[in-house]
């Protein structure tokens, strides 16, 4: 996540920074309030559900940055401590005495994952051995990469025979160059994340009630949040938000534990791997959403409560002008160590459908059940509605959330979904007509 798939909200094509709704998401049990699960969805998108500049511009994190800002330049990095721009090739010399990197993403945004090959890129050309850390899959999983690392797949094997879209769901394509890079250079992978409903539970009944098998997935010691990490995930609303303040302080207790339970976890593997295969020289260097590295709170804080003693850092990309077009020049020197400035991407590569959804079932069988539709988007122009079951798409039935995934992913602007409804008690086909809309 670019923030955490918090308590168990595992999104088959999710929601993109507030703005944007992907496929669904899928909530495996119990209800939720919806600023909850707007807050869920948001955090699992990489950003924050706010427009970007609140949540750059906190006063929290690294004392000696916090109280200071960098400047944003378009297509440069931003040493943070310093104030120098850099190119990819002197970012990758700067990193040379450190031992794990997160690297920021937005899942659904083409110009962070580009920024994340070109580092890969310029640090292979520096000579440093690497090692990848993946959020896309849970640790129990590792056999699937380790059979990608050593060529056993093909693309499409690897996708459909290794779950790409029942452990992930975002599109492949946002990805597939990354993954293309890293097996053509023998440069391994990892997988880093917890189970879902591992998760989940430290959701639902805290640390210490998981049961001796849910904790096994998570180191012994967890950094719980503090003020600064509140103060982080209050940012993820604006005044404007008609969201803003509904949610409760248990609820957001409850996050904030999933959020560190995630961190933690990753954190764990990711240290696990270096020992396991890296040499002192070695860079792992971890593919998280951005919320899992913002001012320092997220996986490098769990590292250090864990004992590691090596330098971390945290490379984020950061847009240069908000949803609105307007420049934004600067974000907080604790924002990150380097912040690389990217073009706003208006839309995303792969279509939207603006839908939410639950598992449900009809008459006992498996269906999706609509929890909420993205203002505007082609799901709502279509007029779907919180309550509908959708029992198919385009004649295929949806057994499965990787089901629903993987035929969303193969779709292109321009291109229409139909959708099989049950409304009711009446059953209709509704057609979404995959269209991009100019000025809003």
């Amino acid at each position: 996540m670019a923030l955490p798939r918090k308590g168990e909200f595992a999104m088959a094509s999710r929601y993109h920074e507030g703005s944007r709704c992907a496929g669904t998401v899928s909530i495996p049990g119990g209800a939720v309030s919806r600023a909850a699960l707007m807050l869920l969805l948001s955090l699992a998108a990489g950003l924050p559900a706010a427009a970007a500049p609140p949540t750059l511009d906190l006063a929290i994190g690294d004392p000696a940055r916090r109280d200071r800002q960098a400047p944003l330049v378009l297509d440069a990095v931003t040493d943070s401590r310093t104030g120098e721009t850099l190119n990819p090739d002197e970012l990758a010399a700067r990193l040379d005495a450190v031992r794990l990197v997160v690297v920021g993403e937005e899942h659904t945004d083409a110009e962070f994952h580009r920024v994340q090959l070109t580092l890969l890129e310029a640090l292979a050309r520096h000579g440093r051995p690497l090692l990848v850390g993946l959020e896309m899959f849970p640790a129990r999983e590792q056999a699937v990469l380790d059979a990608w690392n050593a060529g056993l797949y093909t693309e499409d094997g690897f996708v459909r025979l290794g779950r790409w879209y029942e452990h992930w769901g975002y599109p492949w394509g946002y990805y597939r160059e990354i993954f293309r890079f890293a097996q053509q250079h023998g440069i391994p992978l990892y997988a880093l994340n917890a189970p879902r409903e591992v998760v989940s539970a430290v959701h639902k009944k805290g640390l210490a009630g998981l049961s001796p098998e849910e904790a096994a997935h998570l180191p012994a010691k967890i950094e719980p949040g503090g003020a600064d990490a509140r103060t982080l995930f209050r940012s993820y609303f604006t005044a404007g938000d008609p969201l803003h303040g509904a949610m409760s302080d248990a609820e957001l207790d409850g996050m904030m534990a999933s959020q560190a339970t995630w961190d933690a976890a990753m954190a764990k593997n990711a240290l696990a791997a270096l020992d396991r295969h890296g040499r002192p020289e070695s860079l792992m260097v971890i593919l998280a959403g951005s919320g899992h590295a913002a001012y320092g709170m997220g996986i490098e804080r769990q590292a250090a409560s864990q004992g590691f003693a090596g330098k971390t850092a945290a490379v984020i990309p950061v847009a240069v002008e908000d949803e609105e077009g307007k420049p934004v020049t600067h974000a907080r020197a604790s924002y990150a160590d380097f912040l690389w400035g990217v073009a706003r991407e208006r839309f995303p590569a792969f279509p939207e459908v603006g839908l939410s959804t639950t598992a449900a079932s009809d008459g006992g069988k498996p269906a999706l059940k609509v929890v909420f539709v993205q203002e505007k988007s082609p799901a709502a122009r279509a007029g779907l509605t919180p309550g509908d079951l959708v029992l198919a798409l385009d004649g295929q039935a949806l057994p499965d959330r990787e089901t629903w995934s993987r035929a969303l992913a193969a779709k292109r602007w321009g291109d229409r979904a139909v959708l099989t409804v049950k409304r009711g008690d009446k059953i209709q086909e509704i057609r979404i007509d995959l269209r991009r809309r100019v000025g809003e």
